[in-house]
């Protein structure tokens, strides 16, 4: 009778080798037929590691020692990369961050779709590997006269503390250490948990990357900040660049940054953003992707896409926000109109249209779906752009239902980007693909976003 193989617990010492990455971007490893997971463990590396705790089907472990390395390791660009959670890729090098997005991507699409696209090249940064982000919402915590002003520990509300930010435009890392001795100077209480008296939460800062218009923002639980007004004018006095500083108030404990109200405090609400050649208006609580250079590529594709077929269409903009999709392509001459849950998303879509002298667009609140069922019939294609659980069922079903000529989808998720394909474009779905261009927006980490173009199968060129 074969011995039993010994099962992991606790305090284990064992020697594994790294076979992937999960979606965390942490090293998977294999052993007596447990999955074994470990940070900062890459495909290829042998390590020995001590087992920590179970997770459903798989073990946590940690790394005690390196046996061998991967050719692909590097050191990270931060010295705080393996304790931050703000980014989980550094220490592998950029080319091998690529070929493992791009490998993931095909065996979701193939695992989860049932799908086997063609899949272009990805779009990744050159020189924006770092320095790509336009914006950052930091926890803060005061520990006694000091302040911890930094991302959380991975799996943890421990802040990590930082005065710079690699993966931050220079223009807003260059911020960070100033204003946390400024913080540190107030009597303020703080803490991003909001476990002991009303304070400061987090800090948000901003950036208009092509107009370098900032904004400052503080998040907090409380409005009565001693001194904040005196505090906010002197940074309005040392940085030219800075346009606005705002306080925006959330009282409840919960995970939302954000509360319902903001305050201005020295200067403008808002600031400009030059994006696809037009003006756009970015405020404290605004959704505007954080990679402005990868966000305008994305928009161009689009724009492209759909302008080759026809060079003026009648199109839905779902998910639109506002209007970062929607705004460009009226530009180019089509007529859009943009669906958006947020009542507030929307009006702020309609002044970037007045802005912009845009006509030939429309915004609408509400349910995406209850639209759909009026504009699909009447419209040449469809752009969407969903959270990242995916497609609403009810706007699939919509999609489905009514299927425009042209469907263009834009995920910030993999796996329900596939789930959503299988039934767009599977066996009897009424599209087929005809590009999938992955994109880089989060260098560093394991995120992933995708533009897929669909074409009807009545509408499909022939071969």
């Amino acid at each position: 009778m074969p011995a039993m193989k010994e099962t992991p617990h606790p305090g284990l010492t064992i020697d594994v080798v790294g076979e992937d990455l999960d979606q965390q971007g942490r090293g998977l490893a294999r052993w007596n037929g447990w999955v074994i997971t470990v940070p900062q463990l890459l495909p290829g590396e042998e390590a020995k590691v001590k087992v920590q705790q179970r997770q459903r089907k798989m073990w946590l472990a940690r790394r005690v020692a390196t046996i061998s390395s991967s050719p692909d390791a590097r050191r990270p660009p931060c010295i705080l990369a393996s304790d931050c959670g703000g980014c989980s890729l550094q220490h592998l090098s950029v080319d091998a961050q690529n070929s493992w997005k791009q490998q993931r991507l095909a065996n979701t699409l193939s695992r989860i779709g049932q799908l086997d696209p063609d899949v272009n090249a990805l779009v990744s940064p050159d020189r924006e590997s770092l320095g790509y982000r336009n914006r950052a919402l930091i926890p803060i915590r005061r520990d006694g006269r000091k302040v911890r002003l930094g991302y959380y520990k991975r799996g943890s509300h421990r802040i990590v503390n930082l005065n710079h930010c690699p993966v931050l435009d220079p223009r807003l890392d260059a911020l960070i250490e100033p204003i946390k001795r400024d913080l540190e100077a107030t009597s303020w209480p703080m803490d991003s948990d909001l476990q002991g008296e009303p304070g400061l939460r987090h800090l948000g800062l901003r950036i208009g990357v092509r107009t370098g218009e900032i904004l400052i923002t503080l998040i907090s639980a409380t409005e009565s900040l001693q001194a904040v007004d005196v505090l906010s004018a002197a940074w309005m006095r040392r940085w030219p660049q800075l346009k606005g500083v705002t306080i925006n108030l959330q009282p409840k404990r919960s995970n939302a940054v954000f509360g319902d109200r903001t305050i201005c405090l020295q200067g403008q609400d808002a600031i400009e953003e030059r994006f696809c050649g037009l003006s756009l208006e970015l405020g404290t609580t605004t959704f505007f992707q954080v990679n402005t250079p990868r966000a305008e590529r994305v928009v161009e594709q689009i724009r492209d896409w759909i302008t080759r077929s026809e060079p003026s269409q009648r199109l839905i903009d779902a998910y639109c926000g506002i209007g970062t999709i929607a705004l460009p392509l009226a530009a180019a001459g089509h007529r859009v109109t943009g669906l958006e849950i947020s009542s507030a998303s929307v009006r702020h879509a309609e002044r970037n249209a007045a802005r912009n002298r845009l006509k030939h667009t429309r915004f609408m609140s509400g349910d995406v779906a209850r639209h759909l069922r009026e504009l699909l019939p009447n419209h040449d294609a469809l752009v969407v752009d969903p959270p990242r659980k995916g497609l609403d069922p009810a706007v699939l079903a919509m999609v489905l239902d009514y299927p425009p000529r042209r469907l263009v989808y834009l995920s910030c998720d993999p796996a329900t980007l596939a789930r959503d394909l299988r039934q767009l474009a599977g066996d009897s779905g009424p599209y087929t693909i005809e590009q999938v261009q992955p994109m880089d927006f989060f260098p560093q980490t394991s995120h992933l976003e995708c533009l897929v173009l669909m074409s009807r199968i009545s509408c499909a060129a022939p071969p």
